[in-house]
């Protein structure tokens, strides 16, 4: 990879839009840092992005209760989640280009105000199909939310308080995913689970309200005229089916097909007995294949592209996506495993374990405030490896330490220090890999992350339920007599019999032996996921190297 110019890293800051009449608009030329409504504006943007966030974990806990009272079968089920990723995953790459053009704040106020009235449709949704196709126009709207905080950010701070921002933002980004269970807990268990969707109503409509108050509006300066269509065409469904391939593969299958894929009340199978899922990753990579190859073309001939892939010459931004994917692998591998351990085994409450994952909320907050005097001492490359380093080293010790009677404090214990790191690396990754990025670019780079990080939550979901499933098939074969018959049901339940078996009066000892059984399987995944935290310390590190040589605003910020 070649180092940009300077002027390529350190291109102007973006201009404010004619139309942004909610305050009068400072100069084109004017250094945003002098606005004096930027820290509300980043208190706007951290509210959007806590929204969409919290949205996607929240419904985990939640689903039980979703089940039984609209009478879903589990594809239904498996869609009322898988929907938002996909769209989500899908739309990201576009709503950043999208904002670059016609203006972030305006994207942004336009997608809350979809999410908002998605979310009035998920809550009086009374079928599978009408809950589906709201957690579908979530999606949209959380794509159009999701790059316009981040590329906003970087688009109105510079030197130290950029590196502030960024601290808040990773923070938010990390304690959000962790609270959302909590809340879904606690929203389901107090009141009804409709309310886990209408919660979102007074937030969003605060943030529409702040955002056209506070917010500075930006795009992208020097616009080459004309729409990459075909490239929007190409990466939706590149991305889409990439992600829907990684989500399904567990239920699926891997290569043999483990069950055929429910459309519309249709079963479809794959040829010769092979899993539609390889194929659908198969084709999604032959169209990102050729999605690159479409945007290399028009950027020859000096067309405008949806994703300028110059910018991947930037070492660091280059190095930080990988790394960042890797560690959305490890992350969310944890937060799908931990859970279910936490209920089936320990028997705990959906508000009881969503108070442990609380652990992980209340550490990653707490980071936010750490990261900024961290990175003025180390440099925000040292601080991510800070961070990476505490996250290894707590989920290798959960791996090691889990027991089916491990005392729950030494869960929380693990998940504080788990939390710090995931808040230290979070944010400040996000500061390295964004720095060298012009701002007038914000949308297309914080897309790109974002996207990375998207794919990285799916296949951290299905890596993370491939170990499970594969410890709990190993480990039952060890069994015997009735725990060998119910152990093809652990696997087969991934461990929600347990809680039934529980309330039915079970013998202890068969019991034992399944929480056992179960417990391996755990730490079997959680082990995975360290792994991929590791492969993301070791990115990290040329990350670092990057950074150092080829010095930019952030870094000089943050030393």
């Amino acid at each position: 990879m070649t180092t940009p110019s300077p002027s390529h890293r350190r291109a102007p800051a973006s201009t404010v839009a004619p139309s942004d009449a909610a305050r009068p608009a400072p100069p084109a030329d004017a250094d945003p840092s002098h606005d004096p409504h930027r820290w509300k504006a980043l208190g706007v943007l951290a509210a959007g992005l806590a929204l969409i966030v919290i949205d996607g974990s929240i419904v985990a806990v939640s689903l039980p209760t979703i089940i039984g009272e609209l009478s879903l079968d589990l594809t239904d089920a498996q869609w009322v989640t898988t929907s938002y990723a996909v769209v989500l995953s899908a739309l990201l790459l576009v709503a950043g280009r999208l904002g670059d053009r016609i203006g972030r704040r305006r994207l942004l106020v336009v997608g809350v105000g979809l999410f908002v009235l998605a979310s009035v449709l998920a809550a009086l949704a009374a079928s599978g199909a009408a809950l589906i196709t709201a957690r579908l126009l979530q999606g949209v709207g959380g794509a159009l939310i999701l790059p316009s905080t981040l590329s906003s950010v970087n688009a109105t701070f510079r030197g130290r308080e950029r590196a502030a921002a960024f601290g808040v933002w990773g923070a938010v980004m990390a304690g959000a995913a962790a609270l959302g269970p909590l809340l879904g807990g606690w929203l389901t268990s107090s009141f009804s689970w409709p309310w886990i969707f209408l919660v979102n109503v007074p937030v969003g409509i605060a943030v529409i309200v702040g955002a056209v108050a506070w917010v500075r509006e930006s795009r992208e300066r020097h616009e080459i005229p004309g729409l990459d269509v075909l490239g929007a065409v190409l990466s939706a469904f590149a991305l889409g089916l990439l992600v829907f391939g990684i989500i399904e593969a567990t239920t699926l299958g891997w290569w043999r097909e483990k069950a055929p894929l429910t459309v519309g009340g249709r079963d479809l199978h794959g040829p010769a007995g092979l899993s539609l899922s390889p194929l659908l990753l198969a084709v999604g990579a032959l169209l990102l294949a050729a999605f690159v190859l479409w945007e290399r073309r028009r950027a020859l001939r000096g067309k405008a592209v949806l994703l300028d892939l110059t910018l991947f010459r930037l070492p660091a931004f280059a190095w930080g996506n990988l790394t960042a994917g890797a560690v959305a692998v490890g992350e969310f591998g944890l937060l799908f495993v931990l859970p279910l351990y936490l209920v089936d085994v320990q028997g705990l409450g959906t508000l009881e374990a969503g108070l442990v994952l609380a652990a992980m909320a209340g550490g990653a907050f707490l980071s936010g405030t750490l990261a900024r005097h961290l990175a003025a001492a180390i440099g925000a490359p040292g601080t991510v490896l800070v961070g990476l380093g505490a996250e290894v080293l707590a989920v290798g010790a959960l791996a090691l330490a889990l027991r089916p009677e491990s005392p729950v404090l030494l869960i929380v214990g693990l998940l504080v220090p788990y939390g710090l790191g995931l808040g230290l690396a979070s944010a400040q990754l996000t500061s390295t890999v964004l720095a060298p990025v012009p701002p007038e670019q914000s949308g297309q780079g914080s897309a790109t992350q974002s996207t990375v990080r998207q794919l990285g939550t799916a296949l951290g979901t299905a890596v993370a339920g491939a170990l499970l499933a594969a410890g709990l098939a190993a480990r039952t074969g060890a069994l015997e007599g009735e725990a060998a018959q119910l152990g093809a049901q652990l696997t087969a339940s991934s461990g929600s019999i347990l809680p039934q078996l529980r309330a039915e009066g079970m013998d202890p000892r068969i019991l034992d032996q399944l929480d056992l059984v179960f417990t391996d399987g755990t730490r079997i995944a959680m082990s995975g996921a360290a792994m991929f935290l590791l492969l993301g310390l070791v990115g990290a590190v040329a990350v670092r190297r990057a950074a150092r040589s080829a010095p930019t605003e952030g870094d000089d910020a943050a030393e």
